[in-house]
């Protein structure tokens, strides 16, 4: 273990010394990738095509290239999935990563070169341990290993050029041998498809193994924590593994769940957040404590952002790093090492410093509520709720949400299936909280609740245990990178919820 400190030790002094250095050189940093994508593209067909060997500044990159959504890339992804190659990037695409974004039944497979491996993902899983280990200096984070819950999908073989499988999957098969050192799982483990079996056989073997920190989104690594409790008997987490002192944690926000999470410890530990996705890893929380995370600008991306109001105009505005502002919702847009050019990823950040540039994820481009112009974020319904759970000596597991609609003579709301972890006593209180806390956060919701002229007050289910599980079980999602959608303008997620409990 002396060996793996020093080598940390040598990467982490190494590493905050360019961190340090795009946050005093954003601009110059951004250039600089863009500069070195364009270079790389213009041999590519999809270079070709959009003549990049013209391309000269940003502005002739957006003349010249439109937004580029999954299905407008897919006909390049199908191309290097039957063996071409030189399509999206020069250097040979061996691997994809699988992922649905949301429960829906269409797979994405995203490229993943061996630059985007080595320059993105792994870089920055090793910056996560630099910027913890200076915000720390007397962790023991090295004298144990750590539990890594990724998703449930094995690597497939599709053809003799490409194999795939979810992101964690295809980190996991490429990790070098320090990663695999550091790891408490052995692979075959960790990429076992059954999520039940799997869960079973993580348990036994982290139980058998010094453990000093966890990974994974929120909600699956509840699961298998309250697994670790019934094996052992135990009153918390700590009490199996005194030594654990961090937990990683992205995904989905962790502002429901952080009061389950030190319940279940037992004892205080350290939170890091991340931003990451199979299409790159993007911020991280860089300051103890902090609601935010630092936007890595060194790792091989290159980001636009778009104001959300102007997303579904024809010929939307994007926006550098020198023309964002505080508290406005993007949709951000990154280029990356893997040939995505100016991909639409999804996600809506807010930006909450200039100086450095620190962002929060403040929802999804299509998972948001704005039936009535209330434009309800996921950000607003976490906090509300997180606030509400707090008054009511409540926890949630999952939830989503969906509107009710107009119709002659009702005013339309929104309707919810929350999933308690603790009910609260009183859910009528309950829901005059979430609904307070709610107009408070969102003025938008505020007028569109005045007098009940717009909107009505939520309606509130509350689920059987096991309810959001069981659900994901039946559409094929069970997994640590399958998330439940929080909030949609249709009620088709709902409906689905609702009709199985």
């Amino acid at each position: 273990m002396q060996i793996v400190h020093s080598i940390v030790s040598w990467y982490m002094k190494q590493r905050l010394f360019e961190i340090e250095k795009f946050v005093e050189q954003p601009l110059e940093t951004q250039s600089a990738t863009f500069n070195h994508l364009i270079e790389k593209g213009q041999t590519t067909k999809f270079g070709q095509q959009h003549h990049f060997k013209k391309i000269k500044t940003e502005t002739d990159f957006k003349a010249s290239v439109p937004l580029m959504r999954y299905e407008n890339l897919k006909p390049y992804v199908d191309a290097i999935m039957q063996g071409e190659q030189n399509v999206l990037w020069p250097d040979k695409i061996g691997w994809m990563a699988k992922s649905s974004g949301t429960t829906s039944d269409k797979s994405k497979f995203i490229p993943v070169s061996a630059d985007t491996l080595e320059n993105c993902h792994y870089r920055a899983a090793r910056d996560v341990l630099a910027v913890y280990c200076r915000n720390y200096p007397d962790s023991q984070l090295f004298t144990g290993k750590g539990v890594i819950l990724g998703g449930s999908h094995q690597v497939s073989q599709l053809n003799n050029n490409i194999r795939f499988g979810d992101l964690s999957a295809v980190l996991l098969q490429n990790m070098s041998n320090l990663g695999r050192f550091l790891s408490s799982l052995d692979l075959d483990i960790a990429l076992m498809d059954k999520w039940e079996s799997k869960i079973e056989r993580m348990a036994e073997k982290a139980l058998q193994q010094k453990i000093t920190n966890l990974s994974g989104v929120p909600s699956w690594m509840m699961v298998f924590l309250k697994s670790i409790l019934e094996k052992t008997g135990a009153n918390n987490i700590k009490e199996v593994w005194p030594h654990l002192e961090l937990y990683i944690h992205g995904g989905v926000s962790f502002t429901p769940y952080k009061s389950q999470f030190q319940q279940l410890m037992g004892q205080p530990i350290n939170y890091l957040q991340t931003y990451n996705a199979s299409e790159g890893f993007f911020a991280l929380q860089d300051l103890p404590e902090a609601d935010d995370m630092l936007l890595m600008l060194d790792l091989g991306i290159y980001y636009e952002f778009i104001p959300l109001d102007e997303l579904d105009n024809e010929h939307p505005k994007s926006y550098d790093l020198s023309q964002v502002t505080l508290g406005e919702n993007y949709a951000i847009v990154i280029t990356t090492e893997s040939g995505l050019w100016r991909y639409v990823l999804g996600d809506t950040v807010q930006f909450t410093s200039l100086n450095p540039h620190r962002i929060i994820v403040s929802g999804r481009t299509k998972h948001y509520i704005n039936v009535f112009g209330e434009e309800l974020m996921v950000d607003n319904t976490d906090k509300a709720l997180a606030q509400a759970c707090a008054q009511t000596n409540a926890s949630i597991r999952d939830y989503t949400v969906g509107p009710i609609f107009m119709e002659t003579q009702n005013t339309g709301g929104h309707e919810w299936a929350i999933e308690f972890e603790n009910a609260p006593e009183n859910i009528e209180h309950f829901t005059q909280l979430l609904d307070q806390h709610l107009q408070a956060i969102n003025s938008d919701y505020e007028a569109k609740r005045y007098n009940d002229m717009a909107l009505k007050a939520p309606k509130i289910h509350a689920l059987p245990k096991s309810s959001f599980y069981n659900w994901l079980k039946q559409k094929g999602k069970l997994g640590g990178q399958n998330k439940v959608p929080r909030l949609s303008n249709s009620r088709k997620y709902l409906e689905e919820v609702l009709v199985l409990t």
